[in-house]
């Protein structure tokens, strides 16, 4: 039997309304603290065997698919070294032992750690460390669905961060069954797609947007990075111009997932 606090509650209902519904297992029972709150929001608690089989009538997200790209996997260090001394692109001599000014850019050559690529590269590290962040939060507030959602731009970071190491387009994102062309298009048409208009988390909203739009707002920045680290720069190798490209489809992807969140599309673990 699972007795549900008033916490859990606004955990799941973070806009309460008077007069909605609430779906819960059978056999729920609620706290003395969820029962005066749902009193007092006059909301209508149904058990899910009563729930009848009926389509919803809410717009539903964009037809979905189920196939995984190549690049959603665990990560490992990128950089290996074999072959020949990576050179200095400043001098072109052979580089050994490393040192602190210099950083490795790709297999063959190190470079100052103050350059356009390297300063994206940084950028891109943060904003998977965040996705990582974020993706444990969720996880804590029992939002598996998107923890795992968050885990997949994690990867596609990755993707990024491998396909700038090896100069390299970089792989198309997907993300919830949506690919790059169907993630685009929610994002800037959320009414057809989800039910919603753009969205501006405000101050009665759940931590957890306010945890994407922080996310979001780092992969602009990381978007702006890239675009200074794919300009020409004498003596450097032109970077692939898809990277500015992907962190934008990024940054569209983790606002895909506040509209998701805010539409009450995604999946709430009930504790146990």
């Amino acid at each position: 039997m699972t007795i549900l606090t008033e916490a859990e509650l606004r955990n799941r209902i973070r806009q309460p309304r008077k007069g909605e519904t609430l779906t819960v297992p059978p056999g729920t029972r609620f706290s003395p603290a969820a029962a005066d709150f749902i009193k007092h929001w006059q909301i209508l608690v149904v058990y899910a065997d009563a729930v009848a089989a009926e389509p919803s009538p809410e717009p539903e997200p964009p037809p979905a698919t189920t196939a995984r790209p190549a690049w959603d996997k665990p990560g490992t260090f990128p950089v290996r070294l074999e072959g020949e001394l990576p050179r200095c692109v400043s001098c072109g001599m052979p580089v050994k032992p490393k040192p602190e000014h210099l950083t490795q850019v790709d297999a063959g050559h190190f470079a100052p750690k103050n350059t356009p690529r390297i300063r994206f590269r940084g950028k891109l590290d943060t904003l998977h460390a965040v996705c990582m962040l974020v993706a444990a939060r969720a996880a804590a507030v029992n939002l598996p669905q998107l923890a795992e959602y968050l885990h997949t731009l994690a990867a596609y970071c990755r993707e990024i961060l491998s396909a700038e190491y090896n100069n390299r387009e970089v792989a198309p994102i997907a993300l919830a069954g949506l690919d790059e062309a169907a993630l685009r298009q929610a994002t800037h048409d959320p009414k057809t797609a989800l039910g919603i208009e753009h969205i501006v988390p405000g101050p009665d909203d759940h931590e957890i947007l306010h945890w994407l739009n922080f996310l979001r707002c780092l992969a602009r920045e990381a978007e702006i990075a890239a675009l200074d680290a794919v300009a020409p720069v004498p003596g450097y190798t032109l970077l692939h111009p898809s990277l500015a490209q992907a962190v934008n489809r990024l940054s569209s992807a983790v606002y895909y997932l506040e509209l998701l969140f805010k539409a009450g599309k995604l999946t709430w673990k009930m504790p146990l």
